[in-house]
């Protein structure tokens, strides 16, 4: 057997999704993963977008950005109350998300978010890992 790195393509992609899925379904789980992605804009601009997955019983937030000169004007708060809203009802019991020291969490709190634990980085404290969950009712 040989290993090597390799860049992703679809075949590769289409091994690892019918793999998983034979995997998942001998265990008698449905993964579902469906991707998601709400914009926010002011006419035709995007100023904000909030994107990511929901798998199995959860909602995960890969990506929630605003354009600078938007900031602090509630669009994220909106852009994750937009996700609640959409999902509400759908099964799902709770939303996830990770961000970075130097990025948002205080942001996530503020939005109702737990902290479940950080994951230090010894080199760089900008770098640590904050895990957040919010559960749903």
């Amino acid at each position: 057997m040989k290993i090597e790195k390799a860049e992703s393509d679809k075949t590769i992609e289409a091994f690892v999704e019918t793999e998983q899925e034979e995997y998942e379904t001998a265990q008698g789980v449905d993964c579902n993963y469906t991707p998601f992605c709400f914009v926010a804009k002011n006419g035709d601009t995007i100023v904000g977008a909030i994107a990511g997955a929901t798998f199995f019983s959860e909602i995960y937030i890969d990506e929630l950005v605003v354009r600078e000169a938007y900031r602090g004007k509630g669009i994220g708060k909106h852009l994750i109350n937009a996700v609640e809203a959409y999902y509400k009802g759908c099964g799902f019991h709770n939303i996830n998300c990770c961000t970075n020291e130097f990025q948002a969490p205080t942001f996530y709190e503020k939005c109702g978010f737990e902290l479940e634990f950080v994951r230090k980085n010894q080199a760089d404290p900008r770098l640590n890992k904050y895990f957040y969950v919010k559960y749903l009712n």
